[in-house]
């Protein structure tokens, strides 16, 4: 059994873009916030891709894990995000935003997501510029998890030439 190539992947359905070209907008100023952001990069690949992985979206994990490489992150930190609680790789703020990000996206049946004691911890290592902008780094993968979990662009490519051609489709 061989092991499939992103060349013969296929999304589920084709570019949005064509059908809705105001989500170019909408994506471009998320992206904007978060590279105006105080956070660090890394920070908010980590965040991301822990939330790729609560997701279970391969495109996401792909995605950051291919970011943290570029941010030359060592390989043992990457793999290590899925277990971050006991993992000696991250510091404080790195914790508290995985953490927050956890909280975010994991029903909690016993209380509110985010209670005031994690904000708390949160707030102690992040002002409120540097909250917001963790909470836009969240809100980035929100906006994009619909397209990511049903339309399955393809892991590994960029933007824009992530999904499949469609047969009479035009770009």
């Amino acid at each position: 059994m061989s092991t499939p190539t992103t060349t013969e992947l296929r999304s589920r359905m084709p570019n949005p873009l064509p059908f809705l070209p105001e989500m170019a907008e909408v994506g471009a100023g998320l992206h904007k916030a978060l590279k105006n952001s105080p956070i660090p990069p890394t920070t908010i690949s980590l965040l991301q891709l822990r939330a790729g992985q609560i997701l279970g979206s391969t495109y996401f994990t792909i995605r950051e894990t291919g970011k943290l490489r570029e941010l030359r992150e060592p390989a043992e930190r990457i793999a290590a995000v899925a277990t971050w609680q006991d993992a000696t790789y991250f510091t404080d703020a790195e914790r508290v935003a995985l953490e927050l990000v956890e909280a975010v996206l994991t029903p909690n049946p016993s209380g509110e997501r985010v209670p005031d004691a994690l904000y708390a911890k949160a707030s102690a290592y992040y002002d409120d510029q540097a909250m917001w902008s963790l909470i836009m780094a969240i809100a980035h993968i929100g906006f994009f998890t619909p397209a990511a979990l049903i339309a399955k662009p393809i892991p590994g490519r960029a933007p824009g030439q992530n999904y499949s051609e469609r047969e009479g489709q035009t770009a």
